[in-house]
């Protein structure tokens, strides 16, 4: 079966795994907090979509030569990816903050103004996910994670 030896798919899931993980130590040792649930949510250090793509584009790279129309694609795929990372799910990030805002102070006023009961406990408010993409370093590093470990895994199982 060609997809159990599909070197670049491998590297990139890995990579994405490895970016996932990853986020839990660095955010520790940043904040002195252990939150789990980094593991499966978007943003953070480093950018798993970045390491994930460019380590299938360095798979590629490797399988096919750099002059290969199948690394062009892969390669434009990760730049795309990339931006948007950057670019497009960060804005929206910055917005669900701003709305999140407009949210918390409508509700601070409605409270205010009315004399009847709050709503009950078990009632809890949905915010919009504010952590959606990610800062240019975190692209980048994310980046050169997929691009490490796509190299690192070669050379340690010559595959």
């Amino acid at each position: 079966m060609d997809l159990f030896v599909n070197f670049p798919l491998w590297a990139a899931l890995m990579a994405v795994l490895f970016a996932q993980f990853i986020k839990v130590p660095i955010q520790y040792i940043a904040t002195r907090k252990l939150d789990w649930s980094l593991m499966t949510s978007t943003g953070g250090m480093p950018s798993s979509h970045s390491a994930m793509v460019t380590a299938l584009a360095t798979g590629v790279a490797i399988e096919s030569g750099l002059g290969s129309p199948i690394f062009a694609v892969a390669c434009v795929f990760a730049i795309v990816t990339m931006y948007d990372a950057s670019g497009v799910r960060r804005q929206a990030g910055k917005h669900a903050t701003v709305l999140n805002q407009l949210v918390f102070e409508f509700k601070n006023f409605v409270d205010e103004v009315k004399s009847m009961p709050q709503k009950p406990e078990e009632e809890v408010r949905k915010e919009l996910k504010e952590l959606l993409g990610h800062e240019p370093s975190e692209v980048f590093f994310g980046g050169l994670t997929g691009i490490f470990l796509t190299l690192a895994i070669h050379f340690l199982f010559r595959v």
